[in-house]
């Protein structure tokens, strides 16, 4: 078996949870609140912008080349969707105002930053990979239970399904698959654990944009 494989089976019951949190059950049927939504586009585009250099990050410490061109093209594909999101909801974005990352948003990307500079590459590639791969399982159920009419959610239901980030998320998968071969079974392990942590990130980091996480004054 793989390790992503492995590794994804562990973290099924998280997965299972996030499936199960208010804000996908109403993006899914169109019934999520703008409000709500516009607080997870704000934070979305904070954690996006770290999570780019992140990937650029991890590309400046790979040493094949076929890996360093895939991560240079998701960090690019990142700012593509920020750009497409923000286009989307342009205007509620400029009537919201400009807020900055929640405590669970730093959190995460702090991680992020904290495993780039002090963790192996191995683990680096592994704590980045969560982001891509639920967002797609994510975006695979909600097309397949969403309420398709009128659904103001449409273009990010799109954005995160399409078949253009599936391919990225295959590769980044791949790429984390070849590496992890090469790894002793201790670093194999260190991997899953970041897998683990991040993908307990992504549940708190939808959870918080439903809530409208505030700092406590």
């Amino acid at each position: 078996m793989k390790w992503s494989e492995k590794t994804w089976q562990s973290i099924e019951p998280v997965y299972d949870r996030i499936l199960a949190l208010p804000f996908i059950k109403e993006l899914i049927n169109g019934t999520l609140s703008k409000e709500t939504f516009i607080f997870y586009i704000q934070q979305d585009a904070i954690y996006l912008s770290d999570y780019g250099k992140v990937l650029t990050g991890i590309a400046s410490k790979l040493d094949d080349p076929r890996h360093i061109e895939a991560f240079i093209h998701f960090a690019s594909d990142v700012l593509d969707v920020e750009k497409a999101l923000h286009r989307s909801f342009i205007q509620e974005l400029k009537n919201s105002g400009s807020i900055g990352p929640s405590p669970s948003c730093l959190l995460y990307t702090s991680f992020l930053h904290k495993q780039l500079a002090n963790a192996s590459i191995e683990e680096a590639l592994a704590t980045v990979l969560p982001c891509f791969w639920i967002y797609k399982e994510v975006g695979d159920y909600i097309l397949e239970n969403q309420t398709k009419e009128n659904n103001p959610y449409q273009s990010w239901i799109d954005t995160y399904g399409g078949e253009d980030f599936e391919r990225s998320v295959f590769s980044a998968i791949a790429i984390c698959d070849e590496i992890a071969e090469q790894c002793t079974e201790s670093r194999q392990q260190a991997m899953t654990e970041a897998f683990i942590i991040s993908a307990k990130l992504e549940w708190i980091f939808w959870d918080s944009a439903y809530r409208q996480e505030q700092w406590p004054v």
